[in-house]
């Protein structure tokens, strides 16, 4: 799933903007209405506690925020979850935002764009193509999906210092615990960020091309 700025606007403008989104993917996956939800998220300063989510609508196997956009990829858990998440998702991230920066009206672009996986090579390629996004910001590996990067492992230690997505859960380092399910893509690939190095050895943009979501 995909969903960005109105306009391609910036939606994390500083790190606590960040942080306070990486919260709603843990405290919106719940069943309970957004309005009790969202009390747990007033305190200026954001922390991730042990989770306390007593039903979670969906399990989220990836996800990226870049500056302007994000990625998520999940499956429901419940029946209609995948919508009342990225409902309550998208609405308490937008309110938190037009406070903080005093202004008012959409902040998201339309409706999150859905993307339903239906093939292996797509199951194969969508959780590195998430991981791979960031790449776009260092001027070294930018044209990733032109299958041009001269350097490897440069592109992995920039990924590594990436901190806002799921790449993170998948090395065993992450500093948000509590939300990505890492045991689907876990039983498939055994060692992920080795696989993820040989995936960008091998790069072929005609096989990328048809899953690319931008």
């Amino acid at each position: 799933m995909l969903n960005r700025g109105v306009e391609k606007r910036t939606l994390f403008l500083d790190e606590q903007d960040y942080r306070r989104f990486i919260s709603g993917l843990e405290l919106f996956n719940d069943t309970r209405s957004i309005d009790n939800l969202q009390r747990t998220l007033q305190s200026k300063e954001v922390r991730l506690t042990k989770s306390n989510i007593k039903e979670a609508l969906v399990y989220i196997h990836g996800w990226c925020l870049m500056r302007n956009h994000y990625h998520l990829l999940v499956s429901e858990k419940i029946d209609g979850g995948i919508t009342k998440f990225i409902r309550k998702l998208n609405i308490g991230y937008s309110k938190y935002f037009n406070k903080k920066y005093r202004r008012s009206g959409t902040l998201l672009q339309a409706r999150t764009k859905k993307v339903l996986i239906e093939t292996d090579p797509h199951f194969l390629h969508i959780l590195n193509y998430i991981h791979l996004n960031p790449l776009d910001y260092h001027l070294d590996t930018k044209r990733w999906r032109e299958g041009n990067i001269a350097d490897v492992t440069k592109a992995v230690l920039y990924l590594e210092k990436h901190k806002w997505s799921s790449y993170h859960d998948y090395r065993n380092k992450s500093e948000f615990p509590n939300i990505t399910t890492t045991k689907f893509f876990s039983d498939v690939f055994e060692d992920y960020p080795k696989q993820l190095k040989k995936y960008l050895h091998s790069l072929e943009i005609d096989a990328l091309e048809p899953y690319i979501l931008e």
